[in-house]
């Protein structure tokens, strides 16, 4: 069985901005380049890679490609990548040079080793609201999680939370389906054309206790 790839939401990849913990994401991916960041450690090409540390970075490929953009340079009409933010990490020099390593294999954005999982296309906000506590917690998360993966992101909230049934509305939620599979549905686009206040019509979903505390 595949394993699904894990979700994150543009402020996750946003808390990773230290050239000691450098995330990017771009083209949907998310990358840790970290290990770049070492290997490469005070190499003046990482620059334009650290001043993006924590953001998305598509401008930079071509989507249909998935590779840097290119442009055909003016003067010597060769095709170059284009990097408006200066040449950086595994991007060729302008012209010949002795010390470009041409055996460098795959460049860091098309090395999977860097990959940690994919950026949510849309995410949402959700109440947590724990029935037997009365303790409710404002969580944002991918549309593309399944409430069991949700779960996974409650449990620094509450680690039993294992042991509540998850229910919207009275109906108890399948916890291998997503929030709109199970009939939560996202309002966000109505509410703004409606240009309504969406943080006055976030969905609750409430926490039954099961009577069979789970080990921390």
């Amino acid at each position: 069985m595949k394993k699904r790839p894990r979700y994150f939401t543009p402020a996750e990849v946003a808390s990773h901005f230290t050239s000691g913990d450098l995330w990017v994401s771009f083209l949907g991916k998310v990358c840790d380049l970290t290990p770049l960041m070492k290997q490469h450690s005070g190499d003046v090409l990482l620059l334009p890679i650290m001043e993006c540390a924590g953001k998305d970075i598509s401008s930079w490929f071509d989507p249909k490609t998935r590779d840097i953009l290119r442009f055909v340079d003016p003067v010597t009409c060769c095709e170059r990548y284009y990097t408006p933010r200066g040449r950086f990490v595994h991007t060729p020099p302008s012209g010949p040079r002795s010390d470009w390593n041409t055996d460098l294999g795959q460049p860091w954005w098309k090395d999977r080793r860097y990959e940690v999982g994919l950026l949510s296309a849309k995410t949402r906000w959700i109440r947590v609201v724990n029935t037997l506590t009365s303790q409710e917690q404002l969580l944002e998360v991918c549309s593309e999680e399944t409430l069991e993966e949700i779960l996974q992101r409650y449990l620094r909230h509450n680690a039993h939370a294992n042991s509540y049934t998850w229910k919207y509305h009275g109906v108890v939620l399948d916890m291998q389906k997503t929030l709109s599979d199970n009939g939560v549905t996202d309002d966000d686009l109505e509410l703004e054309q409606l240009r309504m206040d969406r943080d006055l019509f976030v969905p609750a979903i409430l926490l039954y206790f099961n009577d069979d505390l789970t080990e921390g």
